[in-house]
């Protein structure tokens, strides 16, 4: 066999690839898009998200309890009953006791997590009534966001590099318009309205998400799928097609504004007036008022 040993030039590789890693810690996940190197999920900004939030964190408790108690049964099962702690092994085949508590307990730990993901579930598809309605279709590959009740419609097609570039120029702000995830056509809700989104799709099935929202769900052609939200925060949300759709799957985000109403209104009567330069204009100056959403923490406090 040979032996190899590592020169000094791969151990100093190695040394300066932990160190990189080291400096390179994980962050808290901003709002509303991904942060680099984040941990954790985006920001919370309605009910139906921090409750999946709180239920994440709930699991993940137990999960780590049990998982520290079994490597403590190993590792004291190692000492106890290795050859020189117990040169003359026990014959017991049964103990009933310990039997029915390695039925029950566990029995016990599924009771635990199914009451409140049952509750978060009914949560979830139990639609309040509606302050706003909005069906989304998906097309192959971007989307059109109607507004029956304004009598707006929307189509979304994600910025190019050098559309993204004359968007900042314009006086939109670089964190605005992250790279593939912006749009050319902004969709705004108003803020603590309730808004019940109908999906569908023309062509194969996508995805409707927005994960500051806890808002997921298929569209499927030929049926209407639908998922609610209520935006407690103003801000821009950021989502995007979760489905393998085909090629350009990667590249049919959505984008969302919350706004307050009067804003919302502005906007939605300019479109409807076709008036597109004013509807524009409107977004830029709400643009040119949000705080950066990249520098937020995740906060998930329960919204209700």
């Amino acid at each position: 066999m040979i032996k190899r040993r590592l020169s000094k030039g791969t151990l100093a590789g190695l040394f300066a690839a932990l160190a990189a890693g080291l400096l390179a810690a994980p962050v808290l996940a901003g709002s509303g898009q991904p942060t680099p190197k984040q941990i954790g999920f985006q920001e919370a900004v309605t009910p139906v998200a921090s409750d999946i939030h709180w239920m994440h964190d709930y699991v993940n408790v137990i999960i780590f309890v049990i998982t520290a108690f079994v490597l403590a049964l190993l590792l004291y099962v190692m000492w106890r009953f290795s050859e020189s702690k117990n040169p003359t092994p026990s014959r017991t085949t049964h103990n009933t006791t310990l039997e029915v508590l390695w039925t029950v307990i566990p029995v016990l730990i599924l009771v635990a997590i199914a009451i409140p993901s049952f509750k978060l579930l009914y949560f979830q598809y139990t639609f309040p009534p509606p302050d706003l309605t909005i069906k989304a279709t998906g097309h192959a590959w971007n989307w059109t966001h109607e507004y029956p009740d304004q009598g707006i419609s929307i189509d979304s097609l994600m910025l190019q590099n050098d559309e993204r570039q004359d968007v900042i120029k314009s006086g939109i702000p670089a964190w605005q318009v992250p790279r593939n995830l912006a749009v050319d056509n902004d969709i705004l809700v108003p803020v603590n309205k309730v808004v019940h989104v109908l999906v569908t799709s023309s062509d194969v099935i996508h995805n409707w998400t927005i994960p500051s929202f806890g808002s997921k769900v298929d569209a499927v052609p030929g049926r209407v799928t639908a998922t609610w939200f209520k935006a407690m925060k103003e801000g821009i949300y950021f989502g995007q097609c979760s489905e393998l759709c085909g090629k350009d799957h990667a590249f049919m985000p959505i984008t969302v504004r919350v706004v307050k109403e009067q804003a919302f209104n502005d906007w939605a009567a300019a479109l409807k007036a076709r008036d597109k330069k004013k509807a524009k204009e409107i977004i830029r100056a709400l643009a040119a008022d949000l705080p950066d959403q990249t520098k937020i923490v995740a906060d998930t406090r329960t919204m209700r």
